[in-house]
């Protein structure tokens, strides 16, 4: 049985992406939600548009679209680190 001391160094770093991943995923479904169903529960005579698009779908789909792709690369490129898949010798 492992001891809990020796846990893989690359599983703490896994399990901070993926939460950091699951943080984006959240982060972008209250963005879409909240423009979509925002302002998109108005009458459709009050839709103002952005070029041919209603506002609502513009700014959860287009802009939030573009903003999670940038704030996906900026977190990459800051957060992440490239761990080897390789297994490590255990020292004797």
């Amino acid at each position: 049985m492992e001891n809990k001391d020796k846990t893989d160094w690359r599983f703490k770093v896994a399990n901070r992406e993926a939460l950091i991943g699951c943080g984006l995923a959240l982060l972008n479904f209250v963005w879409w939600f909240g423009f979509a169903y925002g302002m998109g529960s108005r009458p459709v005579e009050e839709y103002s548009y952005i070029l041919g698009m209603p506002d609502w779908f513009f700014y959860s789909c287009v802009v939030g679209f573009l903003l999670i792709t940038a704030l996906v690369i900026f977190v990459v490129k800051v957060f992440f680190k490239e761990v080897p898949f390789e297994e490590e010798e255990e020292l004797r």
